[in-house]
């Protein structure tokens, strides 16, 4: 089958990367089935093995037993992300339960547990090193997670259970994109334009052209047409029409989330009960780095106080604007964006439209390169030999500046299409790790939705697109620049409320003169970012903060309550989310709720983990402070926060990493003054 099935060869290209131009969706169910067959092998090579158990022949050997699997299962689900046709989506529902399956023989064998405990009770007398020692310590907590420790009848149970859930976040995340990608917004007469600015009115014009209409212009749910509309456009009407589509997405049609949400949120209670946890929050906070619901829940009460003071004023004062301005007595959530928008244009006298052209999308890819190779000594050299999964995407090989060392292969695909899940997220084809006897390199990806080209221009990013990209390079540095041996413990495979520490610190540079000046320039004249809107911009930066502050907050409480309550106490999803965010939420609910598109918590891994983000805000609010201290680009303290953060992965417990480079703890005030809610010190 390998000689004929490109997934189960190894890839002849450079580092292994995968080979794109050959899969077909035909292969990948055939090579998900060998795959496990070859990884069952494996196991039992483990299992019959009649040497004593030892860290090599049963850690390293489970920690290498299914490369095949991995490779195959990582190519399928990032495709199902980017490329996700309805062939691949109704593979899903086939390969989710053969994996679930096999994870769970896996995880259930008590023979191959048996070795597992035999290293582990002797682990102190190994001499192990630090990333070693976690290896075991994580693959040992694993497989009681797992249900190792648990009764025949039990395992069958959990067995049925990892089953049933293996398939439901693809079918969620479908119906958010086939509920978004439903709605199209006509508009034939160009006084219903008014406000928008020219980028979107071409990026409209466009999109209906390549439905065949020339005289018209359509608007999408894709963010860089829905965005732009409610900020800019003046016909309020339209805004509500489009604002009522995005909040009402998978909700009440007919790709309504309602009871695929009821099943997730039953199955994660089941299984965390049958492991002996109180409710799937406990269950998956054992493994992060606030490891309790109250810890969690204090933090975001803490928080949401202090942003709610702040929110509250925001909106007063966007309330008075929208009077003053168009008389406007019942402010709606639909007026919000475009007021702040305004009432910021008045304040700091400029707009986020301002910015744009500043920002053409080829100048920014190399402006944000350069930025990391001042920080980290990284290279990016398109490497138009490899091939990729769609024309938009390019491939690069990433080398070390200084010593001309090989890194990574490294992807970037930045247009919305169809198919493809809206967001933005880096991902991981290959970890670096032990990768057929020897430590290979990564292979990662940042995917995006940026405003796409309009025939020949070249697109113009907003501010927030830039962010964007600068936020998920970071996800891509902490992948690239792994130093690690075991691909588990490498990169972005790190607890969860540590992973946004060096997405988020990239983010910070953006507000810096020094950053922007390397390669804001107009796209027509090339004439330098004005020193002029950088300090607009600035002053600006903590505009609405209590607003965003709190919306975060709300997000952050709706996860916790889903995963905190029983499942069977919320029977109405509008009413529980009204309930719950009463406090953050300052209008009656008038679209859908954000549940039946919240596909962070229910088609990604941040389910009682979205305070993640907040989490992490401290810890890189902080962070960047030593930035601030030493130096942007200070040698000194990139490469210490390189090599005790980056390198490291998951090979140490997060707060010691934090420690090793900060010397201390974060401080939380960091955050609050960051957000101009609380004073600079001195």
């Amino acid at each position: 089958m390998s000689s004929h099935n490109p997934l189960l060869a190894l890839s002849p290209l450079r580092n292994h990367a995968p080979q794109f131009d050959l899969i077909k969706e035909e292969h990948f169910k055939p090579a998900v089935e060998a795959a496990i067959a070859e990884a069952r092998a494996n196991i039992d090579k483990i299992i019959n093995n009649s040497d004593t158990p030892t860290f090599e022949n049963t850690i390293v050997a489970l920690e290498t037993s299914s490369e095949t699997l991995g490779t195959v299962t990582s190519i399928f689900y990032n495709q199902l992300s980017a490329a996700g046709t309805d062939g691949l989506q109704a593979l899903a529902e086939e390969i989710g339960p053969i994996q679930a399956n096999f994870g769970s023989d896996i995880i259930l064998n008590a023979d191959l547990f048996k070795r597992v405990k035999a290293v582990y009770d002797v682990k102190d007398t190994l001499g192990l090193s630090t990333e070693q020692h976690t290896l075991l310590d994580d693959t040992y907590k694993n497989f009681v997670r797992g249900g190792a420790l648990l009764d025949d009848a039990k395992k069958a149970e959990l067995r049925k259970i990892n089953e049933a859930m293996s398939t439901l976040s693809p079918v969620f995340s479908n119906n958010v994109k086939k509920s978004s990608e439903k709605f199209e917004m006509w508009i034939d007469d160009e006084k219903d334009l008014a406000g928008l600015p020219q980028t979107a009115i071409d990026g409209a014009k466009y999109e209906a052209e390549q439905k065949g209409e020339n005289s018209k212009w359509l608007f999408t749910l894709d963010f860089p047409s829905f965005g732009p509309f409610l900020t800019y456009s003046s016909v309020r009407p339209l805004r509500e029409k489009i604002w009522r589509a995005f909040s009402s997405r998978a909700c009440g049609d007919e790709f309504d989330n309602t009871e695929t949400i009821f099943k997730i949120v039953k199955l994660r209670n089941e299984r965390a009960r049958l492991l002996g946890y109180d409710t799937h929050a406990h269950y998956t906070l054992e493994r992060r780095m606030a490891e309790k619901p109250e810890t969690v829940m204090a933090f975001l009460k803490d928080l949401k106080e202090q942003y709610r003071v702040g929110a509250l004023k925001d909106l007063e004062d966007i309330k008075k604007f929208a009077k003053e301005t168009d008389g406007i007595e019942d402010l709606m959530p639909w007026d919000v964006g475009y007021y702040s928008e305004k009432l910021k244009e008045k304040l700091y006298h400029f707009s986020d439209e301002d910015l744009r052209p500043y920002f053409p999308l080829d100048r920014v890819l190399k402006g944000t390169f350069d930025h990391f190779s001042k920080l980290f000594g990284l290279v990016f050299t398109p490497a138009k030999d490899l091939p990729t999964w769609h024309a938009d995407v390019t491939a690069y090989d990433v080398t070390d500046k200084d010593t001309g060392e090989f890194i990574g292969t490294f992807y970037t695909d930045f247009y919305p299409r169809v198919g493809k899940k809206p967001g933005a997220w880096m991902t991981s084809y290959r970890d670096r790790g032990l990768f057929h006897g020897e430590v290979a390199g990564p292979v990662v990806a940042i995917v995006c939705n940026f405003t796409k080209p309009t025939g020949d221009k070249q697109p113009l990013l907003t501010f927030d697109e830039v962010e964007t990209l600068f936020h998920e390079m970071g996800h891509a540095t902490h992948g690239l620049l792994a130093k690690g041996t075991y691909s588990s413990q490498s990169g972005t495979n790190v607890l969860w409320d540590f992973v946004e520490l060096p997405s988020q610190l990239q983010e910070n540079w953006l507000y810096e003169p020094e950053t922007l000046n390397s390669f804001a320039a107009h796209y027509e004249t090339g004439a330098p970012i004005p020193a002029d809107l950088i300090e607009k911009m600035r002053t600006a930066k903590n505009f609405m903060s209590g607003w965003m502050g709190v919306r975060q907050m709300g997000y952050s409480i709706l996860d916790m309550e889903w995963h905190l309550r029983a499942p069977e106490s919320i029977t109405d999803i509008a009413k529980f989310e009204d309930e719950v965010m009463k406090d953050v939420r300052f209008f009656p609910r008038m679209g859908g709720t954000q549940s039946h598109s919240f596909s962070h918590i229910f088609a990604g891994g941040y389910s009682s983990g979205y305070y993640s983000y907040k989490w992490a805000e401290v810890l890189d609010a902080d962070t960047f402070e030593a930035f601030l201290e030493t130096g942007l680009y200070n040698p000194e303290t990139a490469h210490r926060y390189r090599t005790e953060i980056l390198e490291k992965g998951g090979s140490e417990h997060p707060a010691i990493l934090y420690r090793n480079f900060r010397g201390r703890d974060a401080d939380p005030n960091a955050l609050l003054r960051r957000d101009g809610l609380l004073k600079k010190a001195g």
